[in-house]
């Protein structure tokens, strides 16, 4: 089964498709900006990318951290290996 996605229609000619007619209109129609919301802001995409930072610090910790720890099970898996194969041979006289 197929999904159809209608499309857009478009514009009717001859309009300005939103275009402002004259700067005062667009004057009025803008918000007042609080500059304490700005810095809210600001703070807020600093945080974010603090974390961004710090996590893709973690993450790169993490990948360390498992290679360290696969090191040392395989050097403790080659070194039970060859005292075992040093017992065999102890014991069985190869």
């Amino acid at each position: 089964m197929a999904f159809y996605a209608p499309r857009m229609a478009s514009p009717a000619p001859g309009r300005d498709n939103g275009a402002r007619a004259s700067s005062d209109d667009a004057a009025t129609d803008e918000a007042p900006l609080d500059p304490s919301t700005i810095e809210l802001r600001y703070r807020y995409h600093r945080a974010r990318r603090r974390d961004r930072v710090r996590v893709r610090e973690e993450n790169r910790l993490a990948g360390y951290r498992f290679y360290i720890a696969m090191t040392v099970l395989l050097a403790l898996a080659v070194a039970f290996l060859i005292g075992s194969w040093h017992e065999i041979q102890r014991l069985f006289g190869l």
